[in-house]
């Protein structure tokens, strides 16, 4: 039997299939080019993909921002984020204690205990700071692409300084940055920093512990990564699925219905 999750995020829609205990694919697209339809178009695409029809799927779960929204009202069952994140994390990896994911709209921290079960959790909703929305706006104020955010951070030699909570501020700070002329790398590794420091706190509010893994679609910035490994005191596991992690823990406990 075949099972699937699908994970409808702020930013990007993402669907899992999984078989006896395998992941069989995945797939990514925007969510917001039609958040309507971002659901069925994801799965429809996934199944193309991987060459298997809808009657092959026992059963589907959804997850995300938009994990109740018309765009999946064919899945069998809405579960929380925070849930699918601890399931996807422990069948990629059943030794991961931690869970630091940093999506579009909001970063959450989990910890779980050693049968991939939440224990505890802490997340940061109201707030663009810390989030992928947080380091968009600095990108496009650097007139940066999000994948070079990266790159350009790992090559600082001086991380600036940005004080500002806010997102609206800490964009301010950095346009005066750069009228500054202060070295666009050093801006953006302030930006991680800034961004990693907020994210450590939900962490340490749960005393989260190792081994930890990141997941959402910041775990593809290597900036990022490495500022809050800066920030934590420890390595942080990213896997090659880390933005579809939620997808996968979905589809996961699509297959225990």
């Amino acid at each position: 039997m075949i099972y699937a999750g699908i994970d409808i995020g702020s930013s990007t829609a993402k669907a899992a299939l999984i078989k006896k205990n395998r992941l069989l694919g995945t797939h990514v697209i925007p969510s917001g080019y039609n958040p309507l339809t971002a659901g069925i178009t994801v799965f429809d695409a996934l199944l193309e993909k991987v060459a298997v029809s809808k009657t092959d799927i026992a059963a589907i779960v959804s997850t995300g921002y938009g994990r109740a929204s018309a765009s999946v009202k064919f899945a069998d069952k809405a579960m929380t984020e925070i849930i699918c994140h601890g399931t996807g994390a422990h069948f990629m990896n059943p030794n991961i204690r931690g869970i630091i994911d940093v999506g579009g709209q909001d970063s959450k921290a989990i910890l779980l205990d050693k049968n991939g079960q939440v224990e505890n959790f802490a997340m940061n909703d109201k707030c663009a700071a810390g989030t992928g929305r947080f380091i968009e706006v600095m990108a496009n104020a650097l007139e940066v692409s999000l994948d070079q955010m990266g790159d350009f951070s790992l090559k600082a030699d001086k991380p600036s300084k940005i004080s500002s909570i806010c997102t609206v501020f800490a964009e301010s700070e950095v346009i005066s940055m750069i009228a500054g002329l202060q070295k666009r790398e050093n801006i953006i590794a302030g930006i991680h920093e800034s961004a990693a420091a907020r994210v450590a706190i939900l962490a340490f509010k749960i005393n989260i512990k190792e081994p930890v893994m990141m997941t959402g679609g910041v775990a593809k910035n290597k900036g990022m990564v490495a500022a809050l490994e800066k920030r934590l005191g420890f390595e942080l596991i990213v896997e090659d699925f880390a933005q579809v992690n939620g997808a996968i823990g979905a589809a996961v406990l699509a297959s225990r219905l």
